[in-house]
């Protein structure tokens, strides 16, 4: 262990000091290529619409789910150091792939290299991922952590899915206590275990006994659980399960309309990405600088009364949201 230490504190001494992550959107497409560029083969993400045995059922093998929901900054454990729910497996780590969060915004990244780490074997990752498990074997959490955050491969493809954005300066983003921050979780059976992996807690959660044919029935118990935990009115979680490419059963069976759809649904996938990297202040510009322009060929008085509408209404929205409260939409991209 000791010639590792070394070979770790030379590694994170000589890394960019540059390393903080962007926020990842909980998408699909967004997860299914982060899987692609990372290397691995053969797994996309599929988002879960509805808490149901059967529905996950067809998607088997599922290596695992990934759980975003609203951070409850106030929860605490319970008075004895227990979880809500499950209890602590420390032993578990030291057979197990299992990172502490050490840097805002890795938490979907980490959640995702947790159940792809653990699946070595039954998933084809890739020699660099698998390189990289091997060398930080044996460290604890928070030396595993910190590799991950200093891996360039982990890093330039977690940030190569930044949102283009001129105004606001990422690495300078703090949250407040006013602040929704949401936070991505693991569930993933391993070595027979139901297991929750968060960066954010000190050990693996075991939720009872888990095999990969029967983790359908043995983590909605769970998730529906962890729901259980906030008020009624509150809907903001997103689920979605790493499993096996679709196109390979479509292939398999011969469903020439499944293959078909699916192709179509990652060519989807790829262009939705392309937008989320494009930078459209240009553009915009430009439409702004073309309506200005056909506005003026109308005549100055027509100018002038569009310019005072434009200002009167955006008053009366000023005074509704001021009379109403009203709510602004809910960035659940800041993950923690």
């Amino acid at each position: 262990m000791e010639h590792k230490s070394v070979a770790l504190v030379y590694y994170l001494n000589n890394q960019p000091a540059n390393k903080l992550l962007c926020a990842v959107e909980s998408d699909a497409g967004v997860f299914t290529f982060l899987l692609d560029n990372l290397g691995v083969k053969d797994v996309q993400f599929e988002e879960i619409i509805t808490l149901d045995v059967d529905y996950l059922r067809q998607l088997r093998p599922i290596y695992g789910v990934i759980f975003l929901f609203k951070y409850l900054t106030g929860e605490k454990p319970n008075a004895d150091g227990t979880p809500k729910d499950g209890q602590y497996d420390y032993a578990a780590a030291e057979n197990l792939f299992f990172a502490a969060q050490t840097i805002q915004n890795a938490c979907g990244t980490q959640a995702l290299l947790s159940v792809l780490l653990n699946k070595e074997g039954e998933i084809e990752v890739g020699s660099q991922l698998r390189e990289f498990k091997d060398f930080t074997a044996g460290f604890p959490a928070e030396f595993r952590g910190e590799a991950l955050s200093n891996s360039e491969l982990i890093r330039d493809v977690h940030n190569s899915f930044a949102k283009s954005s001129p105004f606001v300066d990422e690495t300078q983003r703090t949250a407040t206590e006013d602040d929704d921050v949401y936070h991505f979780i693991a569930y993933t059976p391993i070595n027979g275990v139901l297991y929750e992996l968060d960066g954010l807690q000190p050990a693996p959660i075991a939720h009872g006994a888990s095999t990969l044919d029967d983790f359908p029935e043995k983590v909605l118990p769970v998730l529906e659980r962890r729901i259980a935990r906030y008020p009624a009115d509150e809907i903001r979680f997103n689920l979605m399960a790493m499993i096996r490419d679709l196109r390979i059963r479509a292939r398999e069976v011969g469903d020439l309309e499944m293959l078909m759809a699916e192709e179509a649904k990652r060519n989807d996938w790829q262009f939705e990405n392309a937008l989320r990297r494009h930078n459209f202040v240009g553009f915009a510009g430009e439409v702004l600088k073309g309506v200005i322009a056909e506005k003026l060929q109308e005549g100055p008085e027509a100018y002038s009364k569009w310019i005072e509408d434009a200002k009167q209404k955006t008053r009366q929205r000023a005074a509704d949201r001021k009379k109403g409260g009203a709510v602004g939409g809910e960035d659940e991209e800041m993950a923690g």
